[in-house]
């Protein structure tokens, strides 16, 4: 049995040490502690963070690294609504990438995964099947911070445009009561990871809170 394990890490820049400790059992780290089996890697490692300054730090001609756009929104005074997030020309098309606000960015919870991954079924199934923008739809997903979603559209439209597809896709959530589409370990890599009752919740609170009655100031990030 191991009684005791020292790690050492040594600091250089830039150094990443990866220490993979696979064992039947860890015994006794601290004296005192009872034995319990390890049945997975345990993974130890520093990470030193460099500026990325220059053209030879990046493969390509770089000379700096500047913020994506969604970074440059200042997100003190954002709150929920339906934002164009950016437009992007691909060929002779435009795609409109949205921003759907659900909650106020570092002054609520976010959502938890389980809620955002039930809606993103939810929403893609309703957006997939729509009579008007199925075939419009290229893309509806989380976003990383867990704040709202973000849906992309093959088109060149406003925030106001896409009101009443909002509305009524929330209310598809809102309403939602049956078994969540593609949430079978066949169908979904992480199907137990799902919450349709909170689903419910969040989707009745952005109707009612946010979209039942958006404002110009909720279509348009703040500046």
């Amino acid at each position: 049995c191991l009684r005791w394990m020292v790690l050492v890490y040594t600091l250089h820049i830039p150094i990443l040490y990866h220490i993979f400790l696979s064992m039947k059992q860890l015994s006794r780290i601290i004296a005192g502690l009872p034995i319990f089996p390890l049945t997975f890697p345990i993974t130890y490692f520093t990470v030193n963070i460099v500026p990325i300054t220059s053209k030879t730090d990046l493969e390509g001609d770089y000379t700096t690294v500047k913020k994506i756009a969604s970074f440059t929104i200042d997100h003190i005074k954002l709150e929920p609504g339906v934002y164009v997030s950016r437009k992007d020309t691909v060929g002779s098309s435009v795609i409109t990438t949205f921003d759907l606000r659900m909650t106020n960015p570092n002054e609520e919870p976010v959502m938890n995964t389980a809620e955002m991954h039930t809606i993103e079924h939810l929403a893609a199934t309703y957006l997939r099947n729509h009579e008007t923008y199925a075939d419009q739809t290229i893309y509806f997903g989380p976003m990383g911070c867990r704040t709202g979603f973000y849906l992309l559209l093959a088109g060149d439209y406003t925030s106001a445009d896409i009101v009443p597809l909002v509305t009524s896709m929330f209310e598809f959530i809102r309403s939602f009561h049956d078994e969540v589409p593609g949430a079978s370990a066949k169908d979904c890599g992480n199907y137990l990871d799902m919450n349709l009752g909170m689903a419910n919740y969040l989707a009745k609170k952005y109707l009612e809170n946010t979209l039942y009655n958006i404002d110009e100031k909720h279509l348009i990030y703040p500046v």
